[in-house]
């Protein structure tokens, strides 16, 4: 998602959502119908109509899952819908004029029927679920920037690429961070998080969370998965703790025999020298190291002098590469990030008539 976090890059600003599904309120589920069909599926009042659809096995669209984006948008048909958060920046105020609704924001409070195009791309591979897990380890690696590993008493399944929602104690609303370790039958959640000024969530999970807190997990989300079944070159980029799903995908792709052929590259950007412990990451697991080929960049003028790598931000370091001569349509890319990052890495790799297939990344905030 950094969810980020943009799914692990920038961290989510939301409403007073639920904070578990089922939690604190016996009332019985309802009933989401979807207009001119014959689909229907249950949805706790605790719950939001784009979770509880995905839960079902739907193709609801979305992608941040945190009223940023606009993909989830339907219509209330009948029924009675609470709206969490009426002025989220994903809904436009003529959609809104129309009665049209965010999915991720909107809760039932009776029985409903919804106007909505059911997508097959969004059915979930994974089926999302909702489990408490509890911090076992915090590993600095930066300055700003940890790797959180967290245990439930479920397995950790999940897609390399995709992010879970993070409901934090003493947090109003969940947060959004991906992955970067492997889906796993113990339980392990690890997540590389970027400490942000002022944000709730990374001032509560850098400062007042401790080794043996628990929280709750739910997940997994998210599209922006590896893809198993190409022969493309493997490349993925990444600013801040967008780092979190790219190193998923990267530990999964060199332990897949069907990827043993495949060139894998690695684009990162940090701010400053400091900010940048990618290499370090790889060379902690001897079949990345041996297979990515990572390039880094700094994109702060005044440590330019001290660096002898790339420099730039880190869209202008893959247009580089592409200039050089290698054929970015013979590629699939994964890209998180901060925001304006994914926005120029996406508008560069379009111009360069990269088929929008070939591009994996969910929009945050």
């Amino acid at each position: 998602m950094s969810l980020h976090n943009t799914a692990s890059a920038a961290p989510q600003i939301r409403p007073d959502l639920p904070a578990r599904v089922g939690g604190g309120n016996d009332q019985a589920e309802y009933r989401i119908s979807v207009k001119g069909t014959d689909v229907s599926f249950p949805c706790h009042p605790d719950d939001t109509i784009l979770r509880a659809a995905l839960r079902a096995g739907l193709g609801h669209p979305y992608e941040c899952n945190s009223g940023g984006c606009g993909s989830c948008l339907f219509e209330p048909v009948r029924g009675e819908v609470l709206d969490h958060w009426p002025t989220a920046p994903g809904i436009s105020a003529r959609s809104r004029s129309k009665g049209r609704r965010l999915a991720c924001q909107a809760s039932p409070r009776s029985d409903c029927t919804i106007g909505v195009r059911m997508q097959p791309h969004c059915i979930p591979p994974i089926a999302p679920v909702a489990q408490r897990a509890t911090l076992e380890s915090i590993v600095p690696l930066t300055r700003d920037m940890a790797r959180f590993s967290f245990r439930a008493d479920g397995p950790a399944a999940f897609i390399p690429g995709q992010y879970v929602l993070l409901h934090l104690p003493g947090v109003t609303g969940p947060r959004a961070y991906s992955m970067s370790n492997l889906p796993n039958e113990n339980g392990t959640w690890e997540f590389i998080v970027k400490r942000t000024p002022g944000g709730k969530a990374t001032d509560a999970l850098f400062s007042r969370t401790g080794i043996g807190d628990s929280c709750q997990i739910d997940g997994p989300y998210g599209m922006a998965h590896l893809r198993v079944d190409t022969p493309r070159t493997v490349v993925c980029i990444g600013g801040g703790s967008g780092l979190s799903p790219l190193m998923s995908i990267l530990a999964d792709v060199v332990r897949r025999p069907s990827f043993s052929a495949q060139r894998i590259h690695l684009f990162y950007g940090g701010r400053t020298p400091s900010d940048l412990c990618v290499n370090d990451l790889l060379a902690a697991d001897p079949l990345l190291g041996g297979r990515v080929q990572c390039v880094t960049a700094i994109s702060d003028r005044s440590h330019f002098e001290e660096w002898n790598g790339e420099r730039g931000f880190i869209h202008e370091v893959v247009g580089r590469w592409i200039e050089s001569g290698n054929d970015p349509t013979t590629c699939d890319f994964y890209f998180c990030g901060p925001p304006p990052m994914t926005g120029a890495v996406q508008r560069l790799l379009l111009e360069a008539n990269v088929p929008h297939a070939q591009l994996h990344h969910d929009r945050f905030l």
